[in-house]
């Protein structure tokens, strides 16, 4: 802050911003009733969260979190804004209704950016360093989509959390990727010192200072959270070093805490007077108060400010309580963002043009997009130049487009997963890699808390446009941990996609259309059908579809019809199956020559209910198959659906088949077969529904 007059205009702007935020703590105190919904307050926090909004810039992100009214407050955002989502009301700006107080995001032109924001303790912490990820690409390849001040200047990125936070293993992966590739993010830790009820003696060895020595390259200060002027220039140098050095810091801020944890878990039922007496000590209010008026401003026109505050916060919150509930019909919309891709187009099947393999028409998809589009980076577990990926699936990517754009991580998935958020928010378009699906669930909490959710809690701002390939299924000796298979886990995840192609030319098709949309999508790809090395496989080899081929999802495909007169005098029957048993249904068949129809679902979520369904009532009987241990699976969830909107077609009960179940793939060959279909096992169950 520089000059008397220029200090003292901040001053008293912080002093607004302060007894506007305290009166909404009182205000909503005092209207519990109506302040149903969960919330917390920033009393105690107020210093170091008003500093730094303050000092935020358009061009700048920011990740709030859950008590960071104050710092919302001196971004821009009105306390009638704020209490719009206090209250859950339509014209929440936010999300419409669908989230907690403080919870915020944000795209207009004239406040710092803010994608969605989650209540997951610490989980923020990768998306936002994805952010930072995402901005460093944009300046290497000189984007247009960076965006930067009047000056140049570049923007920088806060992340926002709280000490209890900081013990969280996703923090640990944040920092380590930060630090490594030196990444333009601010950390900000508010330590009040306690975890809900717990104490920080009580739950962990240091502090997040402390902590942070423990990464090497990892810039940290600490400060006095509770006095503004020292709040103010901690976070004038630390945002200073960061847009110009483009390098991590961590700026722990002690701070009181003088409200509640949140309204629902309230201070008096754990703490005792000796604490709050302890914490009030420090309340930044009359410390402020007390500076204001050593630099002269008296003591009436302090009052009169509070007083205005005051009388604002009422009529703000008497506005938003009578403003309108969202209509319910509002309550699916913004589950996803319109697809890109809704019509097949391209050439399929060119002429003249030899038959690949599946993982060569992944690669060469992956190579054309990334020659389209410059915003493409490829990222994962040794898919970096030296090895191209476990099953080369990434081969000559790395040299051919460089280092800053396909690039090994450490062993992280959360990281991998989670920091696809932040950089879909910038701009960038992630295809990232999860080497095996058995290691997929470290990345769950980002795929679930994070990804899932952000279209929809944002009300439609911040989509997540992310490619996640996923390594699948088993196949000879694999074993317990490089096996599994976890479609029926993801397709419980409410707001993700999930691709399952079986053959070439779907892989590419599918590939790019997944990669140009606005949402997240899955890719599972089986490794047995990678190279057609298993018996029985080789259609997964096709002409490798021309460059501008795309394949929406939720289209399924009749791989093989019954003949017309078997299936009118009921001797007929479908399988409805994808991936590997394609194969096994294709194999099986050849025993019931032109009573079998076989449908590939390739998408599994968007399902294509129509072709299903119409398959099931022109047959009457169907089998579904899949590789999965079948009990509470997708299959069965499946057949449940067929059951309901076919029940008069049907002339036998839907028969459903996959793997035993058993918690894990064995690693013996044998006993491996023993677990999963085959050709000849499907070939017995199709005796069985044709003979019902």
């Amino acid at each position: 802050m520089d000059g008397n007059s220029g200090e003292r205009a901040e001053l008293l702007t912080a002093w607004r911003l302060m007894c506007e935020a305290g009166s909404m703590a009182a205000t909503y105190e005092a209207n519990r009733p109506l302040c149903k919904y969960v919330h917390s307050t920033s009393r105690g926090h107020e210093a170091i969260q008003i500093a730094t909004g303050l000092q935020l810039r358009s061009w700048d992100f920011v990740s709030p979190y859950y008590r960071d009214e104050s710092m919302l407050l001196a971004m821009g955002f009105t306390p009638y804004e704020l209490m719009l989502q206090l209250l859950a009301k339509a014209d929440d700006p936010f999300s419409g209704g669908r989230s907690y107080y403080s919870h915020p995001n944000n795209r207009a032109a004239d406040k710092p950016q803010i994608p969605h924001q989650s209540s997951a303790t610490g989980m923020q912490v990768i998306p936002t360093t994805g952010i930072a990820q995402g901005l460093q690409y944009l300046e290497q390849i000189h984007s247009s989509l960076l965006k930067v001040g009047p000056e140049g200047e570049l923007p920088v990125v806060i992340c926002s959390l709280g000490d209890g936070s900081v013990t969280e293993g996703e923090v640990s992966e944040a920092l380590q990727f930060a630090v490594l590739k030196q990444l333009p993010v601010i950390y900000l830790v508010q330590d009040n010192d306690w975890g809900i009820s717990a104490t920080a003696a009580e739950v962990r060895t240091m502090d997040a200072y402390e902590y942070a020595a423990g990464f090497k390259g990892l810039e940290r200060m600490r400060v006095d959270g509770s006095d503004f002027t020292a709040s103010y220039a901690a976070m004038e140098t630390a945002i200073s070093y960061v847009r110009h050095e483009r390098k991590p810091i961590l700026v722990q801020a002690n701070v009181p805490l003088l409200g509640h944890h949140t309204s629902g878990v309230r201070k008096e039922w754990y703490r005792t007077a000796e604490d709050l007496e302890k914490h009030a000590a420090n309340d930044p209010v009359p410390k402020l108060k007390a500076l204001l008026l050593k630099h002269g401003v008296s003591e009436a026109e302090l009052e009169e400010i509070e007083r205005n505050a005051a009388a604002d916060i009422k009529a703000a919150f008497d506005k938003a309580v009578q403003a309108p509930e969202p209509s319910p019909e509002t309550v699916t919309e913004h589950i996803f963002a319109p697809a890109a891709v809704t019509v097949e187009s391209g050439t399929r099947t060119p002429a003249g043009k030899s038959k690949v393999v599946m993982v060569d028409a992944a690669l060469h998809a992956v190579e054309e997009i990334m020659q389209q589009y410059p915003e493409a980076i490829l990222f994962g577990q040794d898919v970096g130049s030296r090895l191209g990926g476990v099953f080369r699936e990434a081969a000559t990517l790395g040299d051919k487009f460089g280092a800053h754009r396909v690039y090994n991580t450490a062993i992280q998935e959360a990281y991998i997963i989670g920091a696809t958020t932040g950089l879909s928010a910038v701009g960038v378009k992630p295809i990232v890699e999860v080497q095996f699906a058995d290691y997929i669930y470290p990345g769950f909490n980002q795929l679930v808390t994070e990804i899932s959710k952000s279209c929809y809690l944002s009300n439609g701002k911040y989509p997540v446009q992310t490619l996640i390939r996923v390594p699948i299924g088993a196949y000879g000796g694999g074993g317990p941990y490089h096996s599994g298979s976890v479609e029926s886990t993801l397709l419980t995840v409410k707001g993700i996609k999930v691709v399952y192609p079986s053959n070439a030319a779907d892989m590419k098709g599918l590939m790019k259309a997944a990669f140009l949309d606005p949402n997240p999508v899955v890719m599972l790809e089986h490794k047995g059908l990678y190279w057609s090395k298993v018996p029985g496989t080789l259609d997964a080899m096709t002409i490798e579809p021309a460059a501008d081929y795309l394949l929406p999802l939720g289209k399924g495909n009749i791989v093989q019809r019954a003949h017309p007169k078997d299936t009118a005098q009921g001797n007929a029957l479908c399988i409805i199956t994808y991936g590997m048993g394609v194969y096994w249904a294709k194999a099986a068949a050849k025993a019931y020559p032109g009573q079998v129809t076989i449908v590939d679902l390739r998408t599994l979520f968007p399902l294509d209910e129509e072709l299903v369904f119409e398959m099931v009532q022109q047959h009457g009987k169907c089998l579904i198959l899949t590789e999965e241990q079948l009990n509470n699976s997708f299959a069965q969830a499946l057949a449940g659906r067929i059951q309901q909107h076919c029940f008069r077609f049907l002339d036998a009960p839907v028969f459903t088949m996959g793997a035993l179940d058993l918690p894990a793939v064995p690693l013996n060959t044998g006993l491996e077969a023993a677990m999963l279909p085959t050709p000849a096992k499907v070939e017995a169950k199709i005796r069985e529904v044709l003979a019902y």
